[in-house]
């Protein structure tokens, strides 16, 4: 009967001091979870940044693009020279590309969002996220450059124009 006893006192001894050990991991293993979420969310937050600082950039690129077309539609009716109408229609060249490759470059950047978007691992996501922001940091300088060398073109053309009258 004694023996019995003490199997049940020690039966319930484990049962207490494993008790609070089990509550331990629960509560650490919640944490866990909650530390996951909110990486997730971080991640989500940062990527929705990401698309809205794109289209940022994307109407900062149209709305250059629209005024340099509008400028060089100026230039070709201000006087159409012969002499002028190669320069005028390599420059449109220049314009039709550069919106070429802006919407190019669009279609890929959505690409990468939606690829970054299903990446399961939260650092092999803030990898490719932080490699797409130094990318669009590259391709906005490259525009930039490309439109500048096209707005020196189209005040060369205007610049003919003024000394052809």
């Amino acid at each position: 009967m004694l023996r019995a006893a003490v199997n049940l006192l020690v039966s319930f001894l484990v049962i207490l001091l494993a008790y609070p050990t089990n509550g331990a991991h629960g509560a650490a293993d919640q944490l866990e979870e909650v530390i996951k979420e909110q990486s997730k969310a971080r991640q989500e937050e940062k990527l929705k940044a990401l698309q809205r600082q794109e289209q940022i950039e994307n109407l900062k690129r149209d709305l250059q693009s629209s005024q340099s077309q509008r400028e060089l539609e100026r230039v070709k009716q201000a006087k159409p020279e012969s002499a002028q109408q190669p320069q005028g229609n390599q420059a449109q060249q220049q314009l039709d590309q550069l919106k070429n490759d802006q919407q190019l470059q669009r279609l890929q950047t959505d690409q990468q969002i939606n690829r970054i978007q299903r990446e399961a691992d939260p650092l092999r996501q803030q990898q490719q996220i932080d490699n797409l922001q130094r990318q669009q940091r590259i391709d906005s300088l490259q525009d930039q450059i490309r439109r500048n060398q096209t707005q020196q073109d189209l005040d060369r053309l205007r610049q003919q124009q003024q000394i052809q009258r």
